[in-house]
C-alpha cells in the first residue's frame, strides 16, 4: 500500500493505492506555490489522511520536468520547487521512499497500463488541455528521454502557417516556452480560442467551440477544420516516428468524442501505416489518471 500524489499548479490531489484498481481518494489540498516548507508541509498533511503504512512509499505526478540524470525539477508553475532535487529532498524530509515524474507521462503509463492502451506495446499518450503534452510507453515502461523531456510534441516552431479551404494565414504566435510558432500556441484549448479570435474576431472559450461546432455553427466548424489539420500533421508525423499502436487522449479537449473522432479520422490518412481501426481515442480511465499513474511508477500492480 502506498500514498499517491498528483500535483498542479492549483491543487494538490490525494490517494492511497493497494494496486492498479484498488485506488482510494483521499481529498485535495491546494498547492503552496512559493513556500517550499509549506509544500512539504502540504505533503505531509496528506500523508496524515493516508491509511497506507508509516514509512511506505510516496509516489507524486507533478506539472514538471525531472532530469533523470540528476533529479532537479524544471516547474515554472510551482516556482518554490524549480530547480531542487525534489525527489531526494523529500526522501530526505519525509523518511521514506519517494518517486517523482512529470504528470503526462504518469497519464500515459496509466493508460498504457490500464487503460485504453492496454494490449499495445507502443502506446503514445496525448494531452490537449491547457498545454499540448505527451509522453511515451514502450512494454509497460514509462520512456524518460535526456533532460526528462519525451514526449513534448507541442514544443518547437513546427505550427503550420497556412491551413483551412479555403485557405487561410495562421500568424506564428510566441510561445510561454521562448519559441515562436509551437504546436502549443494553437493546440491547446487556449490556441483554439486564439484561432477562433483570429479567423472570426469573435472570443469564446474552448467549450463554446466545440458545442457551437456540434450544432452546426458555420465559424465554429471553419476553426474546427483549421483546427484539426494544425493538430493532426504533426501527431501523425509522431506516430510514424514512435510506431504508437495506439494514441489515447486525455485533457480538457479530449472529452469530446466527436473532436476526438475526427482527428482520429484525420491523422490515420496522414500515417504511413493503413489501418481501418481507431488509432487516437478518448483516454478510458475513469480515476483520476496521473494517480493511477503514480501507483504504477511507486510500483502498483
Amino acid at each position: 500500500m502506498m500514498t499517491c500524489l498528483d500535483i498542479g499548479g492549483s491543487g494538490i490531489k490525494g490517494a492511497v493505492a493497494g494496486g492498479v484498481a484498488d485506488i482510494e481518494m483521499l481529498g485535495r489540498l491546494r498547492t503552496p506555490l512559493d513556500d517550499f516548507e509549506a509544500f512539504v508541509g502540504a505533503i505531509e498533511e496528506m500523508l496524515v489522511l493516508s491509511p497506507a503504512p508509516a514509512g511506505s512509499a510516496v509516489s507524486i505526478a507533478i506539472t514538471g520536468v525531472v532530469d533523470p540524470a540528476d533529479e532537479v525539477i524544471k516547474c515554472a508553475n510551482i516556482p518554490c520547487i524549480d530547480g531542487r532535487r525534489l525527489a531526494p529532498e523529500l526522501r530526505r524530509r519525509l523518511g521514506r521512499p519517494v518517486a517523482v515524474a512529470n504528470d503526462a507521462d504518469c497519464f500515459a503509463l496509466a493508460e498504457a497500463v490500464a487503460g485504453a492502451g492496454k494490449g499495445h506495446r507502443i502506446v503514445f499518450g496525448t494531452i490537449l488541455g491547457t498545454g499540448v503534452g505527451g509522453g511515451l510507453v514502450i512494454d509497460g515502461r514509462m520512456i524518460v528521454g535526456a533532460g526528462g523531456f519525451a514526449g513534448e510534441w507541442g514544443h518547437g516552431p513546427i505550427a503550420a502557417t497556412e491551413v483551412g479551404a479555403p485557405p487561410v494565414a495562421i500568424p506564428r504566435f510566441p510561445c510561454g516556452c521562448g519559441q515562436v510558432g509551437c504546436l502549443d500556441t494553437v493546440g491547446a484549448a487556449r490556441g483554439m480560442e486564439r484561432l477562433h479570435r483570429h479567423l472570426h474576431g469573435l472570443t469564446l472559450d474552448s467549450v463554446e467551440i466545440v458545442a457551437a461546432w456540434g450544432r452546426g455553427d458555420a465559424a465554429a466548424s471553419r476553426t474546427i477544420d483549421c483546427y484539426v489539420e494544425l493538430v493532426a500533421a504533426p501527431l501523425a508525423l509522431v506516430v510514424n516516428v514512435v510506431g504508437a499502436g495506439i494514441v489515447p487522449v486525455g485533457g480538457g479537449l479530449g472529452k469530446s468524442a466527436a473532436l476526438i473522432g475526427r482527428l482520429d479520422a484525420e491523422v490515420r490518412k496522414r500515417i504511413l501505416r493503413r489501418t481501418d481501426g481507431p488509432l487516437v481515442v478518448q483516454a478510458q480511465l475513469d480515476i483520476e489518471p496521473g494517480l493511477v499513474g503514480a501507483a504504477i511508477l511507486g510500483g502498483a500492480s
